[in-house]
């Protein structure tokens, strides 16, 4: 019986993981977000975008920066995506 579970089982819940950590570090990608900051402070010195909107933008980039990053440290050690 415990060949048959690494035979058949081990192998879905092993990529199962897989998949999971890269869908986490695919929502919470931080690059993506550090982007999104430079782009809004740049806007905003450029005079595209006006202080209080540029503060309001500000203020949930970093508190979305802050949730992927702890996203990502509860992820890590779990399972460790190579290759990108």
């Amino acid at each position: 019986m415990f060949l048959l579970d690494d035979l058949l089982v081990r192998p879905f819940t092993s990529l199962a993981g897989i998949i999971h950590a890269m869908a986490i570090e695919e929502m919470h990608d931080t690059d993506a977000i550090r982007d999104d900051m430079k782009e809004n402070r740049l806007l905003y010195e450029l005079g595209e975008r006006s202080e209080e909107e540029y503060e309001r933008r500000a203020e949930a980039l970093r508190a979305e920066l802050d949730a992927a990053e702890q996203a990502r440290e509860r992820l890590s050690g779990k399972v460790e995506v190579k290759g990108r």
